[in-house]
């Protein structure tokens, strides 16, 4: 099977956008990655689409063929990838299948949501739908499930609520030297802790915005990337998972074993395993699962990663991993399909070293999209093909 490499990505700005509907977002990332990579529409043999709602936020489907006519890129296979907010990291998965088992030469991937028109409880609603009739009927939210889940978690493992804080400072930061981000604004601790409560222990700077957005991955055979690149980035791990639908059947509430299973598979794939990673983009819709999955991977003991961000060991500028140097979804924003293929346009931007501001010391870097509150995890390793 040959090595399936990105030669290209691109990502439109993240936020409110206004008079723009999510075909009007899929097009600009996907024209720009065409840009980006040098490749014409007419090349692509498959092209994908990351999407959770667009049915449900904007009453519109079919999007990846009207995607296909929009860019010009017929008569080339479409395919719309649904796997809730792990969506990018979906279709990341199915974009590589299709280039490994030799189906493409060519294929394109793009994820975007179209969120903001609706109001913050009708988006909810939307979101909220993906976790299961039992729990559903009785009202559960994906914010309350992060809630409970944060306060057990700081109660067994006896950390303070400030670390939490920490990586939502961590990630504002970052995310102000990201110019796609939604939110470009630095805050401190005391304004975290102090903000509105949302689902007790958490508040409002724990949890990420609702957004507008997409972006965009090429995708081929490293042969054919050196037809067209010297630099590229190869996709050397990649692995998805699931875990109980129903969270309240989880034997441990903090162990997310879609994010274990999924991990344990990338590491395997590529050869690599926790302590070669040099950076990585993690799922933070909330700040504790940024604990949990840095535990579920490897990168900190169970019960022990509040302790690496308490010292620091997730910093950008100063730290052993970097993690979340997009700003995260905390910051950069999270439209639901867009979230996962973003993850790998800043990770792969770190390997080309055109990350501006935010680059860091990487040949290897990892991705892990989080579906629902663990129910479905992707994650991804890549590494610059030097």
């Amino acid at each position: 099977m040959e090595r399936v490499a990105i030669i290209g990505a691109s990502m439109t700005q993240f936020g409110q956008r206004e008079g723009e509907w999510v075909l009007d977002l899929l097009a600009e990332a996907g024209l720009g990655c065409l840009e980006d990579s040098g490749v014409d529409a007419s090349d692509l043999d498959h092209l994908y689409v990351s999407n959770m709602a667009s049915g449900e936020f904007e009453g519109q489907t079919g999007i990846p063929n009207a995607l296909a006519h929009d860019i010009d890129a017929m008569p080339a296979y479409t395919q719309r990838v649904d796997q809730t907010s792990s969506s990018g990291g979906a279709g990341i998965y199915a974009a590589w299948q299709s280039v490994a088992s030799g189906a493409s030469d060519m294929t394109m991937l793009v994820g975007g949501e179209k969120m903001t028109h609706r109001t913050t409880g009708e988006a909810t609603d939307v979101i909220a739908s993906l976790t299961h009739p039992a729990e559903y009927k009785h009202g559960v939210t994906l914010p309350s499930f992060a809630g409970l889940t944060a306060r057990h978690y700081l109660e067994r493992f006896d950390a303070p609520r400030d670390s939490l804080a920490k990586v939502a400072v961590k990630n504002h930061k970052n995310g102000v030297d990201n110019p796609n981000a939604q939110f470009q604004k630095e805050i401190d601790e005391e304004t975290a802790l102090e903000s509105p409560i949302v689902a007790d222990p958490l508040r409002l700077y724990d949890f990420c915005p609702i957004t507008d957005g997409s972006a965009a991955l090429m995708l081929c055979p490293e042969s054919v990337a050196e037809e067209y690149t010297d630099d590229y980035v190869v996709i050397s791990g990649i692995d998805g998972a699931t875990d109980t639908h129903v969270v309240h059947e989880r034997e441990d509430p903090t162990v997310m074993g879609g994010v274990v299973e999924s991990g344990e598979g990338a590491y395997e794939m590529s050869g690599y395993g926790p302590d070669d990673i040099d950076v990585a983009e993690l799922h933070d819709m909330f700040t504790i699962l940024e604990f949990l999955q840095m535990e579920g991977l490897g990168f900190a003991e169970q019960g022990e990663a509040w302790e690496l961000v308490e010292d620091g060991y997730t910093e950008r500028d100063t730290g052993e991993l970097p993690i979340n140097t997009s700003g995260g979804l905390k910051s950069k924003g999270h439209p639901l399909g867009a979230s996962g293929v973003a993850q790998a346009v800043e990770i792969y931007e770190q390997l080309m070293d055109e990350a501006g501001p935010r680059q860091v010391d990487a040949d290897v870097g990892l991705c892990c999209n989080v579906g629902g509150f663990g129910n479905c995890v992707i994650t991804t390793i890549m590494e610059a093909a030097r």
